[in-house]
């Protein structure tokens, strides 16, 4: 098992990090101290040049052989939205609310694939009306509720069918989604059949197919095993007579959070070929987390520490609630001080917790650290990815600001809520305040 790496080993691992012996840690061009003292902690920032140059590089390796569709959840701030929209992606939407964010940021409805097991009949209208792209089809059942909707609006939905090719990602049991028992995709025997029904159906134009296995994933292996066997299904649908022109590949593209080994673009590129490159069809990719994770950071400052046994308990004024993913998933981030002289330290055994009334607000076990008082400031890494977007106001906690930084340039793209905004919109009826 390998040592967690120290503070100065992550940022030296990370180029879009650079240490300043007066300014401390800075991201791209900007110190993280000047926007901690300018708006507080915690707070978010998130790197525009990175994300530019990840969707640039894999842009490249794909060209000419998939188009790239970001996929909302991961990052859905209109600003991110709007930059990967200036780049040329499309969206990978699952809810109207993603939809209508993505066409808000400029992304034009027909550039939007619209996924998700439980999409309501509300917003199959709305993406109807919009002129959606593309519909993965979950299900049988929402395979004759698409052709109910689309049929009563005299329009024609284009669908793929999403496949659940029973292909373990290797990923978290909480993110793996293309086993037999996960909620996602249609069991691979039965798209032939249902394929051939959704043909007859009214109000549909059957496109293809579309597939994903999971998120976080670092090794070709999986993406092959499924690829092959949509390869297989997409000769045999053909062979029935079945028109066939797309395939969504999915995303799930992992990035190096500890010790992984983020599989590069043009590895993906290679599977994508080698699975799918003979048989004249449209390919799509929907990168989330591999485009914005590595762009982010949640800035936090220390509370106090409390010494304990076995380990001191650093308690940061960031919690669970800011950053879900390791109560959720037992994630590992990366998690540095923003000092110079305090990242270069000799670090020591913590426990990284935070003020949230669960035992489940913690960032970090057994993490060395150098030496934190009250006041010190840390960055905790690759939290551009399901960082802000999934946040919760849980103890009354405002959510935290958001900052995007362009080379030396920054900028606020969502202020900290404010306690008064808190309980806005809150009604207190007049029995509420009776005896009984």
């Amino acid at each position: 098992m390998h040592p967690d790496p120290s503070p100065a080993e992550l940022i030296a691992a990370r180029p879009q990090f650079s240490l300043h012996a007066m300014d401390g840690l800075l991201l791209e061009g900007v110190p993280l101290n000047a926007i901690a003292d300018a708006l507080g902690t915690p707070c978010w920032v998130y790197a525009a040049g990175v994300m530019r140059a990840r969707y640039r590089a894999l842009a490249a390796a794909l060209d000419g052989l998939a188009r790239i569709h970001y996929a909302v959840k991961a990052n859905d701030h209109l600003a991110v939205l709007r930059l990967f929209s200036a780049l040329g992606a499309g969206a990978d939407v699952v809810s109207g609310g993603e939809l209508a964010r993505a066409r808000r940021a400029g992304m034009a409805a027909g550039d939007v694939i619209f996924s998700g097991v439980g999409k309501t009949v509300a917003e199959l209208r709305e993406a109807l009306a919009a002129g959606i792209g593309q519909i993965n089809v979950e299900s049988a059942e929402e395979l004759a509720m698409v052709s109910a909707v689309a049929d009563a609006m005299g329009r024609e939905a284009p669908v793929a069918l999403r496949v659940n090719p029973d292909i373990d990602a290797g990923t978290h049991p909480k993110i793996t989604t293309g086993l037999r028992g996960n909620k996602f995709g249609i069991p691979f025997d039965d798209i032939p059949a249902l394929y051939a029904h959704a043909a007859r159906l009214p109000g549909l134009r059957t496109v293809g197919l579309a597939v994903h296995i999971g998120s976080q994933i670092t090794e070709a292996g999986p993406y092959r095993a499924a690829l092959d066997r949509i390869a297989g299904l997409v000769r045999a649908l053909r062979a029935a007579g079945e028109r066939v022109t797309r395939v969504d590949c999915g995303g799930g593209l992992g990035i190096a959070y500890r010790h992984e080994t983020a599989l590069a673009p043009a590895l993906l590129a290679g599977v994508l070929r080698a699975s799918l490159g003979g048989l004249d069809l449209d390919l799509v990719v929907e990168p989330g987390r591999w485009l914005v994770g590595p762009a982010g950071v949640l800035l936090a400052s220390v509370v106090l520490v409390k010494n304990a046994a076995p380990r001191p308990f650093v308690v940061l004024d960031a919690a669970m609630n800011d950053l879900l993913r390791p109560a959720l998933y037992d994630a590992w981030h990366g998690i540095v001080p923003i000092s110079a002289a305090a990242a270069r330290a000799a670090p020591m055994p913590v426990d990284v917790v935070g003020p949230v009334c669960e035992s489940g607000d913690s960032f970090a076990t057994n993490r060395p650290l150098p030496p934190l008082v009250p006041g010190s400031r840390v960055a905790i890494l690759e939290a551009g990815a399901y960082g802000a977007v999934m946040s919760s106001t849980y103890n009354a906690r405002p959510l935290a600001a958001e900052v995007m930084i362009d080379g030396a340039q920054w900028a606020v793209i969502r202020p900290r809520q404010t306690r008064d905004e808190l309980w806005r919109g809150e009604v207190v009826p007049p029995f509420a305040e009776a005896s009984g």
